[in-house]
């Protein structure tokens, strides 16, 4: 990928740029800023440069309609505060526009058009709306990497209409997620939750050929657990998970990648019940697992104190009541500690994780947080991601 940062002539430039701003509103209130606050770089480097920026995002899945409370509004006034700019937001039709309507005031730096998605347009990847959208400026870059999974107009398509460069955290992200899947310091290892096993399997199946050490916690251990002849009472957990189990284990075998799941846990007989730490063949039938227990807590620490390299995706327990989030504290902690003394690389990414980091405060305490979802996702499946493909 050539980044934007390595174009010499950005001199009044157009710059059509592709954001993920797709914060959470409640109300048209921004609930979490995390995306927003992620691409200000990218945006004070363009403006630097004394280019003319149009952003290009969307909010929710409003399939192809104008949906009101699904405006960019919100997010419009949240980055004029935050960068201190005038930023208008054009509401006029994409397709009605032309070159010459837009940044009429000499004055105007950066200017947002109204959700993308609320054309239909934009998720068939249409390629006369692609290049419509390419009319309107210069240069296209991507800072999006958590839509560049998405074969969409704005992503993937238009890289066939204007001279194409990643934004400044689109290259952050991708340097990352090369340190936990090419360019590895050993030893290792990934810390990998989440309610199905079913859904990571691909991840874990491309990650065990490369990591020393898959830890396997959350609702997606209860199927291991119950697999070794485990009562796991009222738990969650997935149906007809044996043969996915029995590939895991004969792949990272095969591999000589050890695969480490609870050796204890903590129960209770429902979510806002009393914790209980139990081994994990003391379970009862009225119980419920929904955190790992202290054993478990100092072997996956020592894991940690054994790497080089951490990815984490998916909380040990359901954090939402503190009762079971000491296994995701203890973790969290153990990573910075290893981090703030220079002695690991660390990654997470994953919506809970995320959450759970920003519960904790400590989202800024990691050397990188994916927002990406599906893309950071698909990424570590080994999957070509459209958006990223078209820029190499």
């Amino acid at each position: 990928m050539k980044s934007i940062k390595q174009e010499k002539n950005l001199n009044g430039k157009k710059i059509l740029l592709r954001l993920d701003l797709n914060v959470p509103l409640d109300n048209g209130e921004i609930t979490d800023t995390t995306r927003i606050d992620k691409i200000i770089p990218t945006l004070k480097f363009l403006i630097s440069q004394n280019t003319k920026i149009i952003i290009l995002s969307h909010v929710g899945r409003p399939k192809g309609k104008v949906v009101n409370e699904l405006s960019l509004k919100p997010i419009c006034e949240n980055l004029e505060n935050k960068l201190n700019q005038n930023i208008s937001l054009i509401s006029k039709n994409i397709k009605e526009m032309n070159n010459k309507d837009l940044f009429t005031n000499s004055n105007e730096k950066i200017i947002m058009l109204e959700n993308i998605r609320f054309y239909s347009e934009e998720e068939k990847n249409d390629q006369q709306f692609a290049e419509h959208l390419a009319s309107l400026a210069d240069i296209y870059v991507n800072d999006a990497f958590s839509c560049s999974h998405r074969a969409h107009s704005s992503i993937h398509e238009i890289r066939n209409f204007l001279p194409s460069y990643s934004g400044l955290q689109l290259d952050i992200e991708v340097n990352a997620l090369k340190k936990i899947t090419s360019n590895i310091i050993k030893p290792i290892t990934c810390i990998i939750g989440g309610s199905k096993v079913s859904t990571k399997i691909n991840i874990i199946k491309n990650l065990i050929p490369k990591f020393d050490n898959i830890i396997i916690v959350g609702g997606m251990a209860n199927n291991i657990i119950k697999y070794m002849g485990n009562n796991i009472g009222k738990s969650l957990h997935e149906n007809n998970t044996d043969s996915i189990i029995e590939e895991i284990f004969s792949l990272s075998k095969k591999e000589n990648c050890k695969i480490i799941y609870p050796k204890d846990v903590v129960v209770a007989k429902n979510f806002d019940g009393s914790p209980k730490n139990k081994k994990v063949n003391e379970v009862t039938s009225e119980e419920m697992i929904l955190d790992i227990g202290p054993k478990t807590i100092e072997l996956i620490n020592d894991t940690i104190n054994n790497s080089k390299t951490i990815l984490w995706n998916g909380p040990a327990g359901y954090f939402e009541n503190p009762n079971f989030a000491n296994g995701s504290n203890k973790i969290a902690k153990k990573i910075i500690e290893r981090n703030k003394a220079k002695e690991i690389y660390s990654v997470a990414g994953g919506g809970d994780t995320v959450a759970l980091l920003n519960s904790l405060h400590l989202i800024n305490s990691f050397d990188f947080v994916s927002t990406a979802g599906g893309a950071f996702l698909e990424y570590l499946e080994g999957k070509e991601l459209p958006g990223i493909k078209v820029l190499n």
